[in-house]
């Protein structure tokens, strides 16, 4: 097999599941001013082997010519989900991409009473998300149920439905709209709250069932390999499985998703 029917597989590899759209989607479009000088090159070898189960110089490709068979490269700039998962540092570039992360005393976000310094993550995608769920992690409680006397015990809200959930907002979210995320955890709640409303005609009724309409196709073949993220479209379908009482908000007017998990009330 020759080095262009190699590429073409490569290329057309998770693309076809989906129909080929001619309108490029915000995670495939050219990231100007970038370069494959802003690729973090252990991070993208250690996906293509993931993969591929091989290197991408055992397949006769050199480093250009992988990227773009994986649509991280296009036209000598960086995609925008090439930058997103495999950037050196995504937010030098992308600076509103970001997730900000508030814990607050009390129940109103307008009283300003910070349990901890607002703060600004950053990073890859995965970087974000691993920190994320840390942060989560650290400002929830532990509940002691049938553990040992010397575990930590588990934690107030389901660690299952959190981690489905931020994926949910760091791949699905509108990367037309220069916002963050923002993670907010209140005494009575945790809010996750997403830029961009569903899209298309996606309701909240639909995607509590497993319907979902992918955004960011590229962001999600990328995530089947680097988050533990099943790409079946059921991963909020599992979140309300493992915490009925999250509530889905699709805010039109203000063009953001929002997911509310209470809190126990033994937390507040």
């Amino acid at each position: 097999m020759n080095t262009k029917d190699l590429l073409e597989i490569i290329t057309l590899g998770e693309t076809s599941k989906v129909q080929f759209k001619q309108d490029l989607l915000a995670d495939e479009m050219e990231v100007y001013g970038t370069s494959v000088d802003d690729i973090n090159k252990e991070k993208f070898s250690e996906f293509f082997k993931k993969e591929f189960g091989t290197t991408y110089e055992d397949k006769g490709l050199n480093l250009e010519q992988a990227l773009k068979a994986k649509r991280v490269l296009r036209n000598e700039h960086l995609t925008l989900a090439g930058l997103l998962f495999f950037g050196k540092n995504p937010q030098e570039i992308k600076p509103a991409f970001t997730i900000k992360f508030v814990s607050f005393f009390g129940n109103d976000i307008s009283e300003n009473y910070y349990r901890n310094k607002p703060s600004d993550l950053k990073g890859t995608i995965p970087e974000l998300f691993d920190e994320a769920m840390r942060y989560l992690k650290s400002c929830l409680h532990h509940v002691q149920k049938e553990q040992g006397f010397n575990s930590t015990g588990i934690l107030e809200i389901s660690e299952i439905a959190l981690i489905e959930v931020l994926q949910n907002a760091l791949l699905h979210r509108d990367y037309f709209k220069n916002s963050p995320i923002r993670i907010l955890i209140f005494d009575n709640r945790v809010e996750i709250i997403s830029p961009g409303k569903l899209p298309n005609s996606l309701t909240v009724e639909e995607i509590k069932f497993g319907n979902p309409v992918i955004r960011n196709n590229q962001l999600v073949s990328y995530a089947l390999h680097l988050l533990p993220f099943s790409g079946l479209g059921s991963g909020i379908k599992r979140a309300i499985s493992e915490q009925p009482n999250i509530e889905l908000i699709n805010d039109i007017q203000g063009e953001q998703f929002k997911v509310i998990i209470p809190r126990p009330e033994k937390s507040k």
